[in-house]
């Protein structure tokens, strides 16, 4: 198996700059509705010392486990909840492969402890712009999901690409 600078390579992965990880687009959609694509996908990669920025999207994201370590996605919904999911591929521990986050949900998410990398892949509709995007801020999020407090100061802060 390729270690993880070996897999970036691989795929060409930059650094998202303000979510943390590195990505690649490899999917727009060309048919567009109002301007913008109708879907879009991208690689994701987590490192052991990256993790995903608290974001909100505009649209539903699908996310794709592919290979490497299990990861720990946090949703905070739109009602007030909480909900935690683990990507991967051991079934028999409740992982998941494929995950639905809806829009207008706050999520984020690392690598599980002890974990090198993951691989992931989102597919989003409507497809992704920057006009789609949320940054977290910790202070709002800590206010309106104080019960998420741990969550929320693991998943804010600096961007760490890999």
């Amino acid at each position: 198996m390729l270690n993880a600078e070996e897999i970036v390579k691989s795929l060409n992965l930059e650094p998202l700059e303000q979510e943390g990880g590195m990505y690649r687009v490899t999917y727009t959609c060309e048919k567009t509705v109002d301007g913008e694509p109708i879907g879009g996908a991208i690689y994701y990669f987590l490192t052991e010392r990256s993790f995903s920025h608290f974001h909100k999207l505009t649209g539903d994201e699908v996310y794709h486990f592919y290979l490497g370590d299990p990861v720990e996605l946090v949703e905070l919904l739109p009602d007030g909840k909480q909900r935690v999911i683990q990507l991967g591929t051991d079934l028999e521990k409740g992982q998941t492969p494929q995950h639905l986050v809806r829009a207008g949900s706050w999520q984020g998410s690392h690598l599980l402890p002890g974990g090198k990398f993951a691989l992931l892949g989102t597919t989003m509709s409507p497809g992704f712009t920057p006009g789609c995007y949320e940054h977290g801020v910790k202070e709002r999020l800590m206010r309106e999901y104080p019960a998420a407090k741990v969550w929320i100061e693991r998943l804010t802060g600096e961007a760490v690409a890999f």
